[in-house]
């Protein structure tokens, strides 16, 4: 029939009816693959927004993966638009998402389109589905600035997700090759190398690992400077050129409160918090719903977008928690710290022989290492066709790079997955602060939502399985050392208890002996399932909405600023540092307070900033510097400063021994890890009984690593970890020459300093002239220096409380003074 007397009648259900509950009953296309009423989960969530929050302007919506979230979406979108509270547009990360809720739309029969010109759309008839990234940029067809197309209703889905991308639409990055980059650099250079002289040659040579922030003083005092060089290039098509175009219209009028950051490829220009205000449509939204996962820290949300914590008191969830897929959930280096990475990838090869096996890796260095076992590695402009192909057939082992969210895998798809090793930051200002609050909650809270996000990929209903491997020291050390895994939320803790006390029985065993326990869930024990769901049916959502009432107070002030309320941006900042016990964090807040001081007492801002830096010594310095710190050793033998170091520091020998295993892992050759290997040198030294520093980040002068060896001896110690070529250059050589003759100056004669470079190679190019007392650590010593250390560890851990064996070992392992210039360094040699 060609006319539907339904509607000329204004009898047509699916467009009048208002809940969504209703709604789903009546539409009349839906595919056969529904069941006859909604699940339990998705009822509960929709009568609570109906029926208690549909007014509100923000709303959060969490849903564990898998529980049908989309679906839920989509009915209250459609509610949304029978109530004349259109547009509506339902937003995800990214352009495959896109493709996976218009499908669900289709099949449910509800109308959407892709295209924001839509006249459908725009009269309130049918939903818009689009990605993140055209939704927010400086060009987007909603406005900035001005609104052109008004937004009724809005539904931000896997919300975390989405808040990483809008970062990055919200920064401008200019390469290196650009001459706009050197206009920058040179605007700067006397600032940066006020901070830090080396720092400034290190991003003159190119060298990978230099990220140098330039400090707020001078950012703000050249502000017109930068506004008339990054308006210059403003339209330009050029692609080298596409986050300036995208990036400037949100930013330009906000530029004194963003952050520079100068790396050895580009430049990076980012705002401290997203100026939201910029995109009128959203910001002025009448309902905007934020769904994600149950992730346990909802202040992203106050940091990104601007919601006001005061009118949200609780999430809307369902009722039980038991809507999760099972999970068997397994951490193989926690259980046994002898089984190796190898051991790991020949073990996971061979399950992938009759499953799909995916590995969720940091990067695509990480990549690397798996690709001599990979089917097939994933990247973003193959993701859509590797997933679709694991969903249809047995693929093998597939490597997915850098995706912790947004791509589905059910049933056999993925039968086994595996997080391999800590996200990576990816940002040069993340990379900063990386540094700076090294250690830090801060970092570790969204480390760890991350993570969970990549645990469900694999399960996406409440009928689904798999089997989940955690792997990589650091982060088991972060779990268990440093108590991330009660950051978990309480089904994925809950899952991990049970597989814990299913593990038991195998600590200490190889990996032969955990072939037995994951085939209870891959081959579908039916005790193994009765205990699995058992698990789950007491745990509850936690519905209260979880702000950390520094982020709000660092929000409003930032929001004062924005109207050049300086005093009172100052004034809520400083309320939030007197609640700091944390002395990393409350640096850091110092650091931020002096930022809005400067505005109108540039004096008392550099006092403030001083104060900072005695808190945290790798905050921004102030102008005049500060005064370095002489390190000077214990007066106790080796094995006691060693022994009170790891009594200090952990609770139990386990806890040491994972923390070993985290500066093994970390004490690597690799490109791009420079503030994580210089870190972890540092606690090396304590580890072997000395006491370490790190002039260069603390002070902005000297070695990367000073170590305190005893009897006035100090080891002077450049790490160049990072470094590719095949020999040490010119360039490195004359910096630890200089760290030669920078602990000369503040040490008197009495001290005796060993020169050390940690390097790939250990010959000097022609150029280069080495002091000849340098000695080398190339990858062959690291290595026989981390085997020894791996089992003096365990020698450690089991004398935990006498001295006398420790220092045994001590002289068993080389690790007094000079047996360890003898044994882990070796002499260079010239071209």
């Amino acid at each position: 029939m060609l006319i539907d007397f339904g509607k000329l009648n204004g009898n047509d259900t699916v467009d009048t009816t208002l809940d969504p509950r209703e709604i789903f009953d009546v539409l009349p296309e839906k595919h056969d693959k529904y069941e006859e009423y909604l699940r339990g989960v998705q009822t509960e969530v929709i009568s609570k927004w109906f029926n208690n929050n549909r007014d509100k302007k923000d709303v959060i919506i969490k849903m564990n993966t898998g529980s049908g979230k989309t679906v839920v979406g989509l009915l209250i979108l459609k509610s949304c638009l029978n109530e004349k509270k259109g547009p509506a547009i339902y937003v995800v990360p990214d352009p495959y998402l896109v493709k996976q809720v218009i499908e669900e739309a289709n099949n449910l029969g509800i109308d959407v389109t892709d295209n924001p010109h839509n006249l459908s759309f725009k009269k309130g008839e049918s939903i818009l589905v689009i990605n993140i990234y055209r939704l927010m940029n400086g060009r987007s067809v909603f406005g900035v600035e001005s609104t052109k197309i008004n937004i009724g209703s809005i539904i931000i889905d896997d919300a975390h997700a989405c808040l990483d991308i809008a970062e990055s639409q919200f920064s401008i990055d200019i390469p290196k090759s650009v001459d706009a980059y050197s206009k920058l650099f040179n605007l700067f250079k006397e600032s940066l190398k006020q901070q830090s002289e080396v720092g400034v040659i290190e991003l003159e040579s190119g060298d990978p690992n230099a990220n140098r922030l330039v400090p707020f003083w001078s950012w703000i005092n050249k502000k017109s400077e930068v506004i008339e060089i990054l308006h210059s290039y403003k339209d330009r098509e050029d692609e080298d050129l596409k986050s300036l175009v995208f990036g400037w219209p949100l930013l330009k009028n906000n530029i004194e409160f963003c952050n520079c950051v100068f790396g050895s490829d580009s430049v990076e220009i980012s705002p401290k918090f997203l100026p939201i205000h910029n995109l009128p449509s959203f910001n002025n939204a009448e309902r905007r719903i934020f769904m994600s996962a149950t992730i346990a820290d909802d202040s992203v949300l106050v940091s990104h977008f601007n919601i006001k914590p005061d009118s949200i008191k609780e999430a809307i969830t369902p009722d039980s928690s038991n809507d999760i897929g099972e999970r068997m959930i397994l951490i193989p280096q926690e259980l046994n710290p002898d089984i190796k990475d190898d051991d790991l990838k020949n073990f996971y090869k061979q399950l992938s022989t009759a499953y799909n096996v995916v590995i969720i890796v940091p990067s695509n260095y990480r990549a690397k290492y798996w690709g001599d076992v990979a089917d097939k590695i994933l990247w973003a402009s193959n993701l859509y066709e590797g997933v679709n192909e694991l969903k249809t057939r047995h693929v093998g082992l597939v490597v997915v790079v850098n995706k912790y969210d947004g791509i589905d895998l059910p049933k056999t798809a993925c039968s086994v997955l595996v997080i391999d090793g800590m996200p990576d930051v990816r940002r040069k200002i993340d990379k900063i602060e990386q540094g700076v609050l090294q250690g830090s909650e801060v970092l570790l809270t969204s480390t760890i939502q991350r993570i969970e996000q990549g645990m469900g990929r694999g399960i996406r209903s409440k009928d689904d399985h798999c089997v989940v491997f955690l792997m990589g020291r650091t982060m088991i050390e972060h779990l268990y050392v440093k108590g991330a895994i009660s950051k978990f939320t309480s089904a994925t803790k809950a899952q991990l208890d049970l597989s814990s006390e299913l593990s038991k029985q195998l600590r200490g065993k190889d990996l032969d002996n955990l072939k037995e326990v994951i085939n209870y869930s891959l081959q579908r024990n039916k005790d193994w399932i009765k205990t699995s769901k058992g698990a789950l049916v007491k745990v509850k959502y936690n519905s209260k909405v979880s702000f950390d009432e520094k982020v709000i107070l660092e929000r409003t002030a930032f929001n004062s600023a924005l109207i050049k309320n300086y005093p009172h941006a100052t004034s809520l900042l400083l309320e939030a540092i007197n609640k700091e016990n944390n002395n990393i964090l409350k640096g850091y807040l110092k650091q931020k307070v002096s930022e809005y001081i400067h505005f109108y007492d540039a004096v008392e801002a550099q006092q403030t900033l001083m104060s900072a830096v005695k808190d945290n010594s790798q905050v921004i310095h102030p102008i005049e510097g500060i005064q370095y710190n002489k390190l000077l050793p214990d007066d106790v033998s080796q094995a006691q400063g060693l022994l009170s170091y790891i009594q200090y520091n952990f609770n139990d020998p386990n806890k040491y021994i994972l923390n070993v295993n985290k500066l093994l892992e970390q004490l690597v050759f690799k490109p791009d890890t420079a503030n994580v290997y210089e870190q972890a040198m540092m606690e090396l030294a304590f580890h072997l009984g000395f006491k370490g520093q790190r002039p260069e980040k603390q002070f902005n002068k000297g070695p990367d690593n000073l170590w305190a060896v005893g009897n006035t001896k100090y080891f002077v110690i450049e790490c160049k970890n990072g470094a590719v070529n095949e020999s040490i250059s010119k360039h490195y050589c004359n910096q630890l020459n200089g760290s030669i003759n920078w602990f000369k100056e503040r040490y008197d004669e009495w001290n005796t300093g060993v020169p050390i470079m940690v390097h790939k190679s250990n010959e000097f190019e022609y150029a280069a002239s080495p002091d000849r007392n340098i000695r080398i650590i190339n990858e062959d010593m690291l290595n026989l220096l981390k085997k020894s250390l791996e089992s003096f560890s365990k020698g450690v851990a089991d004398n935990f409380n006498n001295v006398n064996r420790v220092e045994e070992l001590l002289n068993i392992y080389n690790f007094k003074a000079n047996k360890f210039i003898e044994s882990y360094t070796i002499e260079y040699k010239q071209k």
